[in-house]
């Protein structure tokens, strides 16, 4: 009788690109514009949390399909399974929603130390740490600030995306390689 052995299967993840445009009910008409405009290899975050579920989906397939023409990742906001079932390259969201589907990239906010450390136990392939800057998003809400961001940050082992107010000149005027943005690219 022969014997048939199991051999482990490294499932090619697409890198983790500088530049990441997330997607919101504030950017959702621009989108289809700004996605020619980022450096080929960039990232969409695609979030739409204020469509139905239906549409969100239908939504979802034309901004990947317009990402992917210019070879972008696409990361859907969600857990991995349905990230996987969507056809998305990845999943972004609290540490504890994204399960280890090897399949696909895995991107975890955080907001404090402890967060950063939950991700990386997680097995997170990135996160996205915010706000550096104050924010549309959470008008009146604290900012990290770009020294507290750098402190929490240095205790990465993964890599790390600043978020919350970027801009093209706030990431080259504090040399922050890898940021992500709804309003700061729209």
């Amino acid at each position: 009788m022969a014997r048939c052995y199991s051999v482990p299967v490294k499932i090619r993840q697409p890198s983790i690109p500088l530049l990441w445009l997330v997607s919101d009910a504030r950017n959702d008409a621009v989108i289809e514009r700004v996605l020619p405009r980022l450096p080929p290899g960039s990232g969409l975050i695609y979030r739409h949390y204020h469509l139905p579920p239906a549409e969100r989906r239908a939504r979802f397939d034309r901004l990947a399909g317009a990402a992917r023409r210019f070879g972008h990742v696409v990361v859907l906001s969600g857990d991995a399974r349905t990230a996987r079932r969507w056809g998305a390259d990845g999943a972004y969201g609290a540490a504890e929603r994204l399960t280890a589907w090897p399949q696909v990239l895995r991107l975890a906010t955080a907001h404090t130390l402890r967060e950063l450390a939950k991700a990386q136990r997680a097995g997170a392939d990135a996160v996205l740490l915010s706000p550096v800057f104050p924010t549309a998003s959470h008008p009146g809400g604290k900012a990290l600030g770009p020294v507290r961001f750098r402190l929490i940050a240095a205790h990465a082992q993964i890599p790390v995306i600043a978020l919350g107010g970027m801009t093209g000149h706030r990431a080259r005027a504090h040399r922050l390689a890898r940021w992500a943005a709804i309003d700061g690219l729209s």
